[in-house]
């Protein structure tokens, strides 16, 4: 005999007649974390947090395989599998699944225009309810991800039943069910319309109209909102029925009191309106849930002037032909003659509609085929649609993606909502909230209509509730107004395989990602899926990036119920991250590698061959750069995600893998963040090794920063974790602080015992680089040259430029500066190629000093100038300073006195802010020579 379980009510399971409910509170919380996930491996992890909650007893994993032991007395089906349990039930045995089953299936009979057998069969799927759904079950964390979607999906298919029954003409029989309904959820606009249809239908007009005039008192006092389009839609319906038709409709809702912004769409559509006897114009207006498609069309409706009339239809998952049939009423078509079939319905619509100029309004399309009928082909008519998707298939159609509101925008409306005083009275907490909200409109008017409920509230109170990624989906909630509920139509409405990438990329922060990264979190080609979910308007396409990637990316609202889904539908977001990791990581090794050819720091990279470096040209480099700016951000988000999941190992590396991106393009506050969540990770995991690696890499940072100090002492905290390949260039790095802080002699004796350590190793990557320091410091020509000849051989064309422009400065020096010119036009060069910013600053420098040697000051003003604008975008202030030396020697040149002293001056305090003793000095110097030319004194 087959044992039933139910989680719709009080937890229940019962075989045939025996009741098999476990008794201790824990033993059903347990159960029905198990029940509503059959067949899915649970973690312990998991368990733990929905049987006990933030805070769990540290007993907990004994004490949870204690409550599994007795639940298997009582139920079968209860497997350990590897990290956890799971519960080998049939899905159908739960009446949760059963019931979303049931929905689904009867919402296809309906579709298909099979009323009464989905009425009925909904009807069905509603019995299986015998109370709140997991009542009695003590805990937040499942009622959250499931109580509250169930109870969402119940009220939706009572009131889609109810619409069924009002369709097949038994309003008389449910209005008692709506007033039960609308009694115990007052502001659910669909209810009501339902209330107002069906009494009306039973000939109860007066209460209908009363009905209608209740539900308005209600939404105007608790919501500051007019009823929405189907409520006066029903409204509209019923008072047809006692007043005289009126020859010309007048359809459109009334505008939006508290309307904000949208100038440019709103004059997009008024200069899109065509004249008397020209060709019907369609518009589609297009974005993601939440931004304000329709307001903006009824805002729009509302400056036109269309003397043939105006038509409104809410389309939603409604066919076309039925809401024809409601349009052929509206022009004067009597009940009883409107026809069968959708070709004859077109038909009659097209011919009624010949003739007028009409605005035609069609709200919430799903896709092109739902539109087509629909469209007036009359001249001088304007069809405005609004939809997630561009129905980029509807023809003659001109579309206008809508985005979310900029800070000001947001701020504007909130105020128009909850009140303009309140929003002066806090403006920095009126900003948050906008930022939480993400502009989206949607989210504003209920974060608005919140504080205008709750006038105790601060905005500040209702900042930090929104801080919470965890809760601002429930936060963000208001009546029958609500971002999850919105998010959610257009989730349910996705094929499987594009839901399952949704909810898969809620794995990750980021705020875009390209078809290779979705390709890792979805396990096979994503292209197809990205482009669906864009047209659903659940992603945004952003064009190719600077790689040549199409990239996506989406609001955060939709990213958190991506969240919300996955951890519902899945578990915890690191099956997902390990699974997509590999993929991450070997990219982002192959990038750091044509960074750094034959650099052995990962353990991974090896010295090529030379046939291998001759193929390894500038282009393929520059390639690896481009790709790993576009994706930048994407991988600092992801570095974070991982080390969130645990996935230590994964963090760590990838952490390793991009510092060197970052120091070639002065990303440092990226640099800074990835090294620390790289650090943490190696430390918790005990990798030694990794931890080296990272400690260097932020003393790479400090050194670049000019933090001299704590670069040193991370160098000695890294030589005794790392390992025996690696001891030479950590202490290579040593040598390069201590050189930065004049202490030549023993800088020197670490180049010159890494050289030894390089060769004996046959390191030549490490060898060219000790050779380039020695040769620096010493500033000797023939080690740069060694050193230049081994990058060659290496095919590093980054090495190749960095020496060259080491001896374009020796040879300036020296007073050669035709040899300078060569070799810094060489270096600089490269750099160009290689699409190297910061390098090819420093690189414009020296062409401005080599300028100078060749008494060209105009030449070195534009090269100084041209470094001094890099310098200030990357915030290099070092690479700054040394630009305004040349460009105040460029313009003493010049004779530009003035001019040359703020350079100078500017240059002064930059060197004395960073503690470069040396280069203070230097620009002190030309500082007197420019006061002494001035005619005044130091």
């Amino acid at each position: 005999m087959n044992v039933r379980f139910g989680v719709l009510g009080a937890l229940r399971v019962v075989e045939g007649e025996r009741d098999l409910t476990p008794g201790p509170a824990k033993h059903r919380t347990l159960l029905a974390a198990l029940l509503l996930r059959p067949g899915r491996t649970l973690t312990v992890d998991r368990l733990i947090a929905e049987v006990w909650g933030e805070e769990p007893p540290a007993s907990a994993e004994p004490v949870l395989r204690v409550y599994v032991s007795a639940l298997r007395k009582v139920v079968g089906g209860i497997r350990t599998v590897p990290g956890g349990y799971l519960l080998d039930v049939d899905p159908d045995e739960v009446d949760a699944h059963r019931f979303e089953r049931l929905v689904t299936a009867n919402r296809r009979a309906r579709d298909a225009g099979r009323t009464a057998e989905a009425a009925d069969g909904l009807r069905a799927a509603l019995a299986l309810w015998r109370g709140p759904a997991l009542d009695g079950v003590d805990s937040a964390e499942l009622r959250r991800a499931y109580a509250v979607p169930l109870e969402e999906l119940r009220l939706t298919a009572l009131e889609e039943r109810v619409e069924l029954d009002v369709a097949l003409g038994r309003g008389a029989e449910v209005t008692g069910e709506l007033r039960a309904l609308v009694a115990s959820h007052p502001l659910r606009e669909r209810a009501w319309a339902q209330l107002v249809l069906a009494l009306g239908q039973a000939g109860r007009r007066s209460e209908a109209l009363g009905a209608y005039r209740e539900a308005r008192r209600l939404l105007v006092g608790e919501l500051g909102l007019e009823p929405g389009p189907e409520l006066r839609e029903a409204h509209a319906r019923v008072l047809a029925e006692v007043k005289p038709a009126r020859a010309v409709p007048n359809e459109t809702p009334p505008d939006v009191a508290d309307f904000t912004g949208r100038e440019h769409v709103l004059d997009w559509i008024r200069r899109s309106v065509p004249v008397a006897g020209s060709a019907p114009v369609h518009l589609v207006l297009h974005g993601p849930a939440g931004t304000g498609k329709s307001a903006v069309a009824v805002h729009a409706a509302a400056g036109l002037d269309f003397p043939g009339g105006r038509l409104h239809a809410s389309l939603g998952a409604r066919t076309p032909g039925a809401v024809l049939e409601d349009l052929l009423r509206s022009l004067g078509c009597p009940p009883g003659a409107v026809p069968a079939g959708l070709a004859e319905r077109t038909r009659l619509y097209r011919s009624l509609v010949s003739g007028r100029r009409l605005l035609v309004v069609l709200d919430d399309a799903a896709e092109e085929s739902q539109v087509r009928p629909l469209l007036p082909a009359g001249s001088g008519c304007l069809t405005l649609v609004t939809s997630r998707s561009p129905l980029s298939g509807l023809e003659a159609a001109r579309a206008f993606e809508l985005g979310v509101f900029g800070t000001d925008e947001s701020v504007e409306m909130l105020a128009r909502v909850a009140g303009e005083r309140r929003v002066r009275a806090e403006p920095e907490a009126a900003a948050r909230i906008a930022v939480l909200c993400g502009g989206l409109p949607l989210a504003l008017r209920i974060a608005g209509s919140r504080l205008a409920r709750r006038p105790s509230w601060t905005l500040e109170h209702l900042a930090g509730r929104l801080e919470d990624e965890r809760g601002r989906l429930d936060e963000l909630s208001a009546g029958d107004l609500a971002v999850r509920g919105s998010l959610a139509l257009g989730y349910r409405a996705l094929p499987d395989r594009e839901r399952l990438l949704l909810r898969r990329l809620g794995a990750l922060s980021a705020p875009h990602v390209a078809s290779w990264a979705a390709t890792a979190v979805l396990g096979e080609p994503a292209d197809r899926s990205l482009e669906a979910l864009a047209e659903a308007g659940l992603l945004r396409a952003r064009g190719l990036d600077a790689s040549g990637q199409e990239r996506y990316d989406w609001h955060d609202l939709t990213r958190l119920y991506a969240a919300e889904r996955l951890a519902a539908e899945e578990g915890p977001p690191a099956r997902v991250l390990a699974a997509a990791g590999g993929e991450i990581l070997d990219r982002a090794r192959r990038a750091r590698a044509l960074l750094l050819p034959a650099e052995p720091g990962s353990g991974r990279t090896v010295a090529r061959t030379a046939e291998q470096a001759a193929d390894l040209d500038t282009a393929r480099l520059r390639e690896s750069a481009r790709w790993l700016a576009a994706e930048r951000g994407f991988l600092v988000a992801t570095v974070a995600d991982l080390q969130r999941a645990g996935l230590d190992e994964a963090t760590w590396r990838l952490a390793f893998y991009l510092t060197p991106f970052f120091e070639l393009g002065g990303h440092r506050e990226d640099w800074h963040a990835v090294v620390e969540l790289g650090l943490r990770a190696a430390r918790r995991t005990g990798h030694r090794h990794g931890e080296a690696l990272l400690l260097r890499s932020l003393a790479d940072l400090h050194r670049t920063e000019g933090r001299l100090e704590e670069a040193a002492d991370l160098l000695q905290r890294a030589l005794p974790l790392a390992e025996a390949h690696e001891v030479p260039r950590t202490r290579h790095r040593l040598g390069l602080v201590r050189l930065a802080q004049g202490r030549r002699p023993e800088a020197e004796a670490c180049f010159v015992a890494c050289l030894a350590a390089f060769s004996a190793a046959g390191d030549r990557r490490g060898r060219a680089d000790a050779l380039r320091a020695l040769g620096g410091s010493r500033r000797a020509e023939d080690l740069l040259h060694g050193s230049l000849a081994v990058y060659r051989e290496l095919g590093d064309p980054r090495g190749e430029a960095a020496v060259s422009l080491d001896l374009a400065g020796l040879y300036l020096d020296r007073k050669r500066p035709s040899e300078a010119r060569e070799r810094a036009e060489r270096g600089l060069g490269l750099v160009r190629r290689l699409g190297d910013r910061l390098p090819e600053a420093a690189g414009l420098v020296l062409m401005a000093r080599v300028a100078l040697a060749e008494g060209r000051p105009d030449a070195a003003r534009g090269a100084a100038e041209e470094a001094l604008g890099t310098f200030r975008e990357y915030a290099d202030r070092r690479g700054a300073a040394r630009a305004l030396l040349a460009l105040a020697a460029a313009l003493l040149d010049l004779d530009e006195v003035a001019e040359a002293v703020d350079a100078v001056s500017g240059a002064v305090g930059e060197f004395d802010a960073l503690g470069d003793r040396h280069g203070l000095a230097e620009a002190e110097e030309l500082a007197r020579e420019a006061s002494r030319r001035r005619g005044l004194r130091v």
